[in-house]
């Protein structure tokens, strides 16, 4: 289920909100065990999301390195690499 969280610290161009909110989903999702919560469930899974968001975007904000930023492109192909290594077995 948590496969969809990425690394977000360090890429040029930073990480958009979007993707930031899509790594809050998939985290909630694991540690609740819901794919899609019940209507009793909703509201509670929706303020988790909209607060692990929001404080995965402080903490991305927040960090600093000397590193350079990273080629989204050149670590999307190696991931694209490892997966068709690994699937074409």
């Amino acid at each position: 289920m948590c496969r969809n969280i990425r690394p977000l610290f360090n890429f040029d161009p930073p990480a958009s909100d979007e993707e930031v909110r899509a790594a809050a989903i998939q985290f909630v999702r694991k540690i609740s065990g819901f794919t899609k919560p019940s209507q009793a469930n909703a509201g509670a899974f929706d303020r988790a999301v909209e607060e692990v968001s929001a404080t995965a975007r402080r903490l991305v904000d927040a960090l600093k390195t000397s590193a350079p930023p990273r080629d989204r492109e050149v670590v999307a192909a190696r991931a694209r690499a490892r997966a068709a290594e690994r699937y074409a077995r």
